[in-house]
């Protein structure tokens, strides 16, 4: 039955990296998805969050593919689960996983332009049953690119020998990569913010960052204090009041028609 539910999640997570509407192949969900399959819900959503502050800035910018995060997070949480390894020690395993399957996506696009090509002849024929299944076949593809190396890992992983080869990574390595995770977490906000353009946040975003290092605040509360401040930011900026304003003074403006005076 874990076979067959780790599969099922991993077929989920590989068609959501391209369907990008559920956002099932986020680290946060597929994490938390193995770990329900497992019966470790736990160490799924530990590994989770530690994974998806690192992959946070993984995107796909025009051609260029980001490093798999539905593969890296499925087969980590596994090993993980299965080795009884610390989650922070999931970013050692990921971040190869990550790359190979960067490779591998890059390797199934190649082969779904065939069903791109398919679904053109079908569209000239009027064949909409024949499009979609074009389209199906190539998501079905994604799927099982993460689906089948999580039946491989779950079915044939030896983790006396996995546990004793991640015993044997070096402390340096694991703090470098938990390092440069969070390098890679900053250089995505940054990204994020960029394409926002929203300049007029920026004292919000350093407050945060004030706020997160001198106190005790954990992300719940932190998260309140954003809401709160947001709330008060919209209610009071004129930036977000002045449309409002110029309707109010358009209508007070507007002069009565001849049938409301006559009514008058």
């Amino acid at each position: 039955m874990e076979i067959f539910w780790v599969t099922l999640v991993g077929l989920i997570c590989g068609m959501g990296s391209v369907l990008d509407e559920r956002q099932t192949h986020r680290p946060l969900v597929a994490c938390t998805l193995i770990g329900l399959a497992l019966g470790d819900l736990k160490t799924g959503v530990m590994v989770g969050g530690a994974l998806e502050l690192f992959a946070i800035g993984w995107m796909n910018v025009g051609a260029a593919m980001a490093p798999d995060a539905a593969l890296a997070s499925v087969i980590a949480t596994i090993l993980v689960i299965k080795t009884g390894q610390n989650p922070q020690e999931s970013i050692a395993i990921a971040m190869p996983i990550a790359i190979a399957g960067q490779m591998l996506t890059i390797f199934v696009r190649t082969i779904a332009v065939f069903f791109q090509h398919q679904a053109d002849r079908f569209a000239k024929e009027a064949n909409f049953r024949g499009i979609e299944l074009c389209h199906y076949s190539a998501l079905l593809l994604q799927g099982l690119r993460v689906a089948i190396p999580a039946a491989i890992v779950i079915a044939t992983a030896d983790t006396t020998g996995v546990k004793a080869f991640l015993d044997k990574i070096p402390v340096e390595v694991v703090e470098g990569l938990r390092i440069a995770g969070g390098v890679v977490v900053v250089v995505g906000y940054a990204m994020v913010i960029n394409m926002m353009s929203a300049r007029a946040l920026m004292p919000f975003f350093f407050l945060g960052f004030v706020i997160a290092v001198f106190s005790d605040y954990n992300l719940i509360g932190l998260g309140i204090i954003g809401a709160v401040l947001a709330i008060i930011y919209i209610q009071l900026s004129p930036r977000f009041n002045k449309s409002a304003a110029g309707n109010t003074s358009a209508v007070r403006q507007a002069p009565l028609a001849d049938d409301e005076l006559e009514g008058l």
